[in-house]
């Protein structure tokens, strides 16, 4: 049986939740330096997400007319509880010690929460520009989930498990799945980048047409922690990606003692996950936002057949070659 305290310790200090609001802070700070780079700006120093959310923190909290202030309040609490506790069962230092069969099930319905309360947002502010971006938010969920999940499946059905610990084990002992899967690592980069609604998925809370969307009444801490939960959502995303295709924090075939496998699994976490993020950033500063109807007509017809081709694929692959 595993040590309760060291369950606590795993989800409270690290790797749990006081890393990774840490890790989310720098990953906030890298996605904002990696785009002024690329534009040719100087970009925030690494202090400013901190800064971003302490004031945020202390600002008023504002409540619109006829609003039940405490589901206001609880709305961003749950988002951000929600992709917290995703990130509990992927595996950072090797193998997670909550995981289970079908952990991957769970993890991408707690991803799609935050998701489905900027929509409860956007439909209980009595704001039109926040009840038009609700709108969107949920339409486009619609479109980008499908072809999201089947990416993400595909794994889980080569290496024969629905934990997302067992296809990284798999992955140790065979080839990191991006091999096999090329087509659905691009697809799962497309759909965490319309997830997580940055350029050019950032139809909800496009600025030049309805303000912020559902973000739009949002202030003071609601404001803060939503925020924040956006931030925890594009590390648990870029570190799920990670550890489905490209192995989290193992290498092929390379088996080592537990305290060497701790200490190079966790350098292996942060240099994917951060190249992940690259790869985000770089979609984010070189395209435009589209239009909602450009997304459905995208998304319907070349993101969701690839992730069906992929899938088709990885059926052929088990057929004639049965992976040990």
């Amino acid at each position: 049986m595993t040590d309760p305290v060291f369950i606590l310790l795993y989800i409270f200090i690290f790797p749990g939740f006081f890393f990774l609001i840490s890790y989310a802070l720098f990953f906030a700070y890298l996605d904002r330096k990696i785009a002024a780079r690329m534009q040719q700006r100087v970009g925030p120093p690494i202090y400013q997400p901190l800064a971003d959310l302490i004031k945020m923190l202390g600002k008023e909290v504002i409540n619109p007319n006829g609003v039940d202030w405490r589901v206001f309040d609880a709305i961003p609490l749950i988002a951000l509880a929600a992709v917290m506790t995703a990130f509990l069962y992927v595996p950072v230092l090797g193998y997670s010690p909550l995981a289970f069969q079908g952990d991957l099930v769970v993890v991408l319905y707690l991803m799609a929460l935050p998701t489905i309360a900027l929509f409860v947002l956007g439909w209980l502010s009595r704001n039109i520009f926040s009840a038009i971006g609700g709108i969107r938010a949920v339409t486009q969920l619609f479109i980008y989930e499908v072809p999201f999940f089947l990416a993400l499946l595909t794994p889980a059905i080569m290496a024969g498990s629905w934990s997302i610990t067992e296809i990284v084990v798999w992955q140790q002992h065979n080839l990191w799945i991006i091999f096999f899967q090329p087509i659905g690592f691009i697809v799962a980069l497309i759909g965490l980048q319309a997830k997580l609604e940055r350029t050019p998925f950032d139809i909800p809370e496009a600025e030049t047409e309805i303000v912020a969307g559902p973000w739009t009444e949002l202030t003071g801490r609601r404001l803060a922690l939503m925020d924040l939960a956006t931030d925890v959502s594009l590390v648990v995303g870029s570190a799920l990606v990670a550890a489905l295709f490209l192995g989290g924090p193992m290498l092929p075939w390379v088996l080592a003692p537990f305290w060497l496998n701790g200490i190079a699994g966790f350098v292996l976490f942060l240099v994917k996950t951060l190249a992940v993020l690259l790869l985000l950033s770089s979609i984010k500063v070189a395209t435009g936002r589209i239009r909602i109807d450009q997304l459905n007509d995208i998304g319907w017809k070349y993101i969701a057949s690839a992730a069906v081709v992929q899938v088709g694929i990885v059926l052929v692959i088990n057929y004639l070659w049965v992976v040990p």
